[in-house]
């Protein structure tokens, strides 16, 4: 039986993961390789940080066995080792919403005001998929609608919403959703919809709690 010192270096161990996301840039990285695989050129761009910068997280990421490559090409592409990395950082997250009480200011001060924002539960989505009767935009960066999207969803990244206002399907309520709770891409896109005179709600979370819920997802080719 081990003393003092296994039990320290066991916890040591034990703890390495969340060292390893003690640092915002790397959580950012998990939030968005939460969507799906995604290039280091493509990471970089969403976190806005230096291909060297983004690259020397991954490797951290990669060491402490969250994150996992493979090679198409001559390009490599970056995912979650598994599914529970993805539980250990919504964790996390949850545990100081929960408990950090200067975080909401933090989150008002990036998110805006939602207070002019309608929204819908998954539940409620579901329901209206199976009547058939709403239109569901993926707001998200195509290779993240690719990666995975909630089955009959529109591909319209928000960059494309201006331009592509006139393919959106007039007459049935939009629910426009992108990554999770402090994605601003959803809130952004409502507000264009309804700004053009489109009934339009955001889903109140995103599409990685949507797969965790264990509800019915589609794939594309990337």
């Amino acid at each position: 039986m081990g003393g003092q010192q296994e039990k320290d270096e066991l916890f040591d161990a034990l703890v390495e993961a969340a060292k390893v996301l003690g640092n915002g840039r790397r959580a950012q990285l998990v939030d968005v390789l939460a969507q799906g695989e995604r290039s280091v050129e493509e990471l970089a761009g969403e976190i806005h940080q230096s291909t060297a910068n983004t690259s020397q997280h991954l490797q951290r990421l990669l060491r402490a066995g969250l994150a996992c490559t493979r090679r198409s090409g001559t390009r490599i592409y970056y995912s979650l080792a598994s599914p529970a990395v993805e539980r250990l950082w919504r964790s996390l997250r949850e545990t100081a919403e929960a408990h950090a009480g200067e975080l909401d200011d933090l989150v008002r001060a990036y998110v805006g005001d939602r207070a002019d924002l309608s929204t819908i539960t998954r539940d409620e989505l579901l329901l209206r998929l199976r009547q058939g009767d709403v239109v569901v935009l993926d707001v998200r960066p195509q290779p993240e609608y690719a990666a995975g999207h909630i089955p009959g969803a529109l591909s319209v990244p928000l960059s494309d919403v201006k331009t592509r206002l006139r393919e959106v399907p007039r007459g049935s309520e939009i629910v426009a959703y992108c990554r999770g709770p402090y994605c601003v891409y959803a809130d952004e896109a409502v507000r264009l919809l309804t700004g053009d005179g489109l009934q339009a709600v955001r889903l109140e979370d995103g599409f990685p709690e949507w797969k965790a819920a264990g509800l019915p997802i589609e794939h594309s080719d990337r």
